[in-house]
């Protein structure tokens, strides 16, 4: 099935909607050391030397564009930035030709992302100045926008949950894009959970896969009034109640592994096991891996070993770069699960 993938010749885009951050990455290598340092600053202020720190663009929609476009899929993004940001992005970018971008004038967002070791786990807490992304709206979209989207092969809304016209963003993005086939990743829903809930009906007749990650399934399983999930039996068990209850296809991705249901069949592909050195971006590579899987036709349980095992790469990289094509098919091929 994977040799859909060798030599992709897609010509239609995916349109990717709407965030772009300015991201700093601190690594700390000893959270309680450093929150005794800060409580000693605290006092008479200074510096606190050698934490290790790194600048790069992100959003959780540029994330998911960066990876398509590392993969070899057309990508369309559509966001917003300033000048600085623009200039960003058009750097960023700038080694594709199958990458569009559309960047409507404004205030980026700005995000400080600590990374540490939580009991051998890595661990992200992300600080956010949403910036423009807060109040993103189909007013934003001109006609250029537009055209994009009627021609799209894929458009996935990606961090719902910071832009508080998500809903009516995401309902007007799908349905401006009939043919094409429709995702939506949330991101963080704790503090809409309820709301989140609330509108899932309103777009599930639009959606054809509804992309979250642990804790934002467990958010939603607590809200729908459901266990939180554990094991592989106990998860598949609820991803298929889920998928039930607000009739739509949900793809889930744990640390341990993938699932997918529709509401009728449940499938599951264990993770590949990796030392962890990069998180922060990690559930963006896997969703763009699992769109192209989507796009190219793979069979379920071949298209979330492959979000899998791009996902492992990005996660295995120092650097937190996502993988091309070649390098996910050469470790699909040689690693088992």
């Amino acid at each position: 099935m994977l040799e859909k993938l060798q030599n992709l010749k897609l010509t239609k885009p995916v349109v990717v909607l709407n965030d772009f951050f300015l991201d700093r990455i601190i690594k700390i290598q000893n959270l309680d050391k450093l929150y005794n340092q800060i409580l000693e600053k605290s006092k008479l202020g200074g510096s606190i030397r050698g934490i290790p720190q790194t600048d790069l663009k992100g959003g959780n929609a540029t994330n998911v564009a960066y990876a398509l476009a590392k993969l070899g899929c057309p990508v369309s993004l559509i966001t917003i930035a300033d000048k600085i940001g623009s200039q960003i992005l058009q750097e960023t970018f700038s080694g594709f030709d199958k990458v569009s971008l559309s960047i409507i004038d404004g205030k980026p967002g700005r995000t400080t992302s600590l990374e540490f070791n939580n009991s051998g786990n890595i661990v992200n807490i992300m600080i956010s100045d949403l910036g423009d992304n807060e109040n993103f709206g189909p007013e934003k979209l001109g006609t250029a926008e537009l055209n994009v989207l009627t021609s799209a092969d894929a458009v996935i809304v990606t961090n719902w949950a910071s832009n508080k016209k998500g809903t009516e963003l995401s309902q007007f993005a799908f349905t401006k894009s009939t043919s094409a086939f429709h995702f939506l990743d949330p991101a963080d829903i704790q503090t809409r959970s309820e709301e989140f809930k609330e509108i899932l009906p309103k777009l599930a007749d639009h959606l054809d896969s509804l992309c979250i990650n642990e804790n934002e399934c467990n958010i939603l399983l607590t809200q729908s009034g459901l266990d939180t999930i554990s094991g592989e039996k106990e998860t598949k068990k609820l991803v298929l109640e889920l998928a039930q209850l607000y009739s739509l296809p949900i793809d889930l991705h744990t640390a341990t592994g993938s699932y997918w249901s529709n509401g009728q069949e449940v499938e599951f592909a264990k993770s590949f096991q990796v030392e962890p050195k990069f998180v922060t971006g990690a559930g963006d590579v896997w969703d763009a891996a699992n769109l192209l899987g989507y796009i190219v036709n793979l069979d379920t349980f071949e298209r979330l070993r492959f979000a899998n095992g791009a996902a492992s790469l990005y996660v295995g990289h120092p650097l937190g770069i996502p993988p091309t094509m070649d390098e996910v098919l050469s470790f699909v091929r040689t690693h088992s699960p």
